[in-house]
């Protein structure tokens, strides 16, 4: 098997073994971390700007991923930084259904997500919370409850994404969804794309846990390939116990 076919078994094989266990107990989907980063780790120049770090050969993969999950979903930073459509087009397969974390409905209505629903195409959804206003045109909203700092609390959020039939969720960013996923445990595996550039920028993951505890999550077992001048790390993500 080549490349692609060996990283697509792997992440059929887990979206299975995962929805064996976990996911029947706790209704929610296997998620997917998937981006890129600078060797450094950097993912933009700076909140809320655009750094483009995939090679051809990258967003090909990305776009094959896409086509292997029932959603994918990004942050509303990456909407306003990016303004994305989230289908599949450098892959042959179906598009998975559009979603956007957006927990005070910022979504611009001239977005190409909000207007893929005003044209007859599939309607994105945002998760947003009650305190949001009622509607977006072109948009599906599934409203929940805050997390109690006004974000979106995620483990609802996921079991509601659950209950709209989402078994599998790519999770694309941007760095504060990355690292809101981490944080709760949400996140079941990973697939990172690292170009060989120094940026000095922004880096995708923020401050995870108290260091003194030592529980930070673990990407087992770790498997790496170059892709043309990248290198693609991918594994499942574990996660230790609370320290008492």
């Amino acid at each position: 098997m080549n490349f692609n076919q060996r990283l697509e078994q792997w992440l059929v094989d887990a979206q299975q073994a995962f929805h064996q266990s976990t996911g029947r107990i706790e209704q929610r989907p296997h998620v997917t971390l998937c981006y890129a980063q600078s060797w450094d780790g950097s993912i933009t120049t700076g909140p809320g700007e655009t750094l483009a770090l995939s090679s051809p050969e990258g967003l090909r993969m990305t776009h094959q991923l896409r086509s292997l999950h029932d959603g994918i979903l990004v942050g509303i930073g990456t909407v306003l930084a990016d303004n994305p459509r989230l289908n599949v087009r450098e892959w042959t397969g179906n598009d998975p259904q559009p979603i956007v974390l957006d927990s005070q409905l910022r979504l611009p209505p001239s977005s190409k997500l909000c207007q893929n629903g005003s044209n007859g195409k599939r309607p994105c959804w945002v998760l947003t919370t009650q305190q949001a206003e009622a509607k977006r045109e072109g948009c599906d909203l599934i409203v929940t409850p805050g997390d109690g700092e006004g974000h979106v609390d995620l483990t609802q959020a996921m079991q509601a994404l659950y209950q709209r039939g989402i078994r599998t969720l790519m999770v694309e960013g941007g760095a504060a969804v990355i690292t809101a996923f981490l944080r709760t445990r949400l996140a079941d595996a990973v697939v990172l794309t690292v170009a060989p550039v120094l940026v000095g920028g922004y880096n995708a993951i923020g401050r995870l846990a108290d260091p003194a505890k030592v529980n930070f999550p673990h990407i087992t077992p770790l498997q790496s390939e170059q892709l043309g001048d990248e290198m693609i790390v991918w594994g499942r993500l574990k996660y230790r116990a609370e320290a008492a």
